[in-house]
């Protein structure tokens, strides 16, 4: 009876000990989560923004978080399928993949800050450029972004294809892969490539810090709404994990700590099937399938440029662990997935 007592008062003071709001870590779960996230812009400003993201999940889930970015897409893909990578930030086409390869789940879908369900394609040129629609850039020099980016590859890819009736490795007299959205963003800013996607959550997310949207950049066309960002899983996770972490992303509401995309925006309870092929709404789905499983029957992929600012293999970026144990954000590429 003695030997009960003691054991209730144990549990009662760890139970106390545990911070405001968090969930007691069950049995079944990993000390650590590795957090992974795709290169939509430097390294350094991705971990700044998702940080207080980091910090939050582990106040809440009581488990030490690790965020890992990759200097491409599908190094993110890649490291969930060898369980490198235990949740991700993906965007709609990387999520289909990793769900096709890697088994991701999608827990909950990145919404903007008034409701709307998604973000939309752009197709911008430099402000003042000669290029003022898409027939003045036939021979001009185009930058996508990564294989696997939805508004930076795909949907414009369906566009040409679709719409245009073009190739574009015909029609443009270069094109390359910048490695993210803003590097292709700067990119036209300097001057090193002519026109480019990207979409308009990442200008709005670099306007007034690395850019000036309205004064730097003439937009020449913009998709429909393209499905929002989904935040996933890997699907062999316990249950119990999977519905603590849905419930942590719904609850995320930090709009004094991250000043990017995570601040003006929250995650909603939409899950995306991994059947999700179709970014735009008038585009016939069995096409869009088709571009996302091989893209290489519409365009040849080329090596990513590294001179526009794609993020560096291996760089280490400490961050302060709410915890008060050091943790690192480290690149997490290991292996290569070819697009074809």
């Amino acid at each position: 009876m003695k030997e009960k007592i003691i054991n209730a008062l144990i549990s009662l003071v760890l139970t106390l000990c545990l911070p405001a709001g968090s969930l007691a870590a069950s049995a079944d779960w990993p000390k650590q989560l590795n957090l992974g996230l795709i290169p939509t812009e430097s390294s350094d400003n991705i971990t700044e923004r998702f940080d207080n993201l980091a910090k939050y999940l582990e106040k809440k889930l009581g488990l030490e978080i690790k965020v890992q970015v990759s200097s491409d897409y599908a190094g993110v893909i890649t490291a969930m399928q060898f369980k490198h990578v235990d949740v991700a930030y993906f965007g709609p086409k990387s999520y289909v993949e990793a769900a096709d390869r890697a088994g991701a789940e999608a827990l909950v879908m990145e919404v903007a800050e008034d409701g709307t369900k998604g973000y939309k394609g752009v197709i911008i040129t430099k402000k003042g450029s000669p290029i003022t629609n898409m027939e003045q850039a036939k021979g001009k020099v185009w930058a996508f972004t990564d294989p696997n980016s939805t508004s930076g590859t795909l949907v414009p890819t369906v566009y040409f294809v679709k719409t245009m009736k073009i190739d574009p490795e015909k029609y443009f007299s270069k094109v390359i892969y910048s490695g993210s959205h803003e590097a292709s963003i700067l990119s036209i800013k300097t001057g090193k490539v002519d026109i480019a996607s990207t979409n308009d959550l990442d200008l709005s997310r670099g306007n007034g810090k690395a850019w000036q949207t309205d004064k730097d950049f003439q937009i020449l066309w913009t998709s429909d709404l393209i499905p929002g960002s989904p935040m996933a899983c890997r699907k062999d996770l316990p249950d119990s994990l999977k519905k603590a972490l849905k419930e942590a992303f719904l609850s995320y509401d930090d709009k004094e700590g991250l000043t990017f995309a995570i601040q003006r925006s929250m995650f909603s309870n939409t899950t995306m099937a991994s059947s999700t092929t179709m970014p735009m709404a008038r585009t016939n789905p069995n096409s869009v399938r088709l571009f996302t499983v091989k893209p290489s029957a519409v365009i040849t992929a080329n090596v990513p440029m590294s001179d526009t600012g794609t993020s560096i293999i291996g760089r280490i970026v400490p961050r302060q662990s709410c915890r008060k144990t050091s943790t690192t954000m480290a690149t997490s590429r290991n292996a290569s997935i070819s697009v074809s």
